[in-house]
């Protein structure tokens, strides 16, 4: 059986992780995702992607057993091509929802960090616990969870493992929005299609620019975001959005994504 699905629904595609119990990344669920990333990267008509493990539970990590069995060669080919795959996520050119519910933690957690935007339970936990084990993460925790809730709150979750609840994580900043259990799925694809009715080629510069603008200085982050406003521009996205704004008023456009589709 596939330990990844697939459920596209219209321009918006769920990518649903099927390991039970608990979603444990192992070899094979890892192709599977990063399989799944390559093939939505240059997927047409695809405009937004949600992140779903099921009704019970996100994501509970690793596979220990399998982690324990390994020596430090074996480790380090299997970490890297971890982080690889939950990179390819990150950068798909369309917007990214994770919908979490139960627990999300250590690689789950690592992969929810890889969206754009979490939805979670209000009985949701999420964290890093990999020290409680000697270890750290290896699969973009220490990277992504700095830039999203910064240096001294990344610290204090990486370096205690502690688990935190939504509300916690809300004000953290680790989720964006809290919602009762049952209303995860539905929250997270609605807000995927919101965004999915947008400039396709927009949201893909917004995205770059938001994700690698910082990487470098004020001036270098600037000078992207200059580059990549140019190249929207010049799309029929672009002509038609403004087109309607002059003629309709604002938010009246709809946008074909030929541009990204075609």
């Amino acid at each position: 059986m596939p330990r990844i699905r697939l459920d596209p629904d219209g321009p918006v595609t769920t990518v649903r992780l099927d390991h039970p119990p608990m979603n444990a990344f192992d070899d094979r669920q890892r192709v599977e995702l990063a399989a799944c990333a390559r093939d939505l990267a240059d997927a047409r008509g695809v405009r937004a992607v949600v992140l779903h493990g099921g009704e019970r539970l996100f994501a509970a990590g690793a596979d220990i057993k399998a982690l324990a069995a390994m020596g430090s060669e074996e480790v380090r080919g299997w970490n890297r091509a971890l982080q690889r795959t939950f990179d390819e996520i990150a950068r798909l050119p369309m917007p990214v929802v994770a919908a979490i519910t139960g627990y999300a933690l250590g690689g789950g957690l690592e992969l929810a960090l890889a969206a754009d935007y979490r939805v979670a339970a209000e009985d949701a936990v999420l964290g890093q616990p990999e020290v409680q084990l000697g270890i750290m993460p290896g699969s973009g925790g220490t990277q992504r969870l700095v830039r999203l809730i910064g240096p001294a709150r990344a610290k204090n979750l990486l370096m205690t493992g502690r688990r935190v609840g939504a509300e916690e994580a809300l004000r953290l900043g680790l989720v964006d929005e809290v919602v009762p259990p049952g209303a995860v799925l539905d929250t997270a694809l609605g807000y995927a299609r919101r965004l999915a009715a947008g400039p396709p080629a927009a949201l893909e510069a917004i995205k770059d620019a938001v994700d690698h603008g910082a990487d470098g200085g004020l001036s270098a982050g600037l000078a992207l975001e200059r580059s990549l406003f140019t190249g929207v521009f010049g799309t029929a996205d672009a002509a038609h959005g403004i087109r309607s704004f002059l003629e309709h008023g604002p938010g009246k456009a709809r946008f074909t994504g030929e541009d990204r589709d075609g």
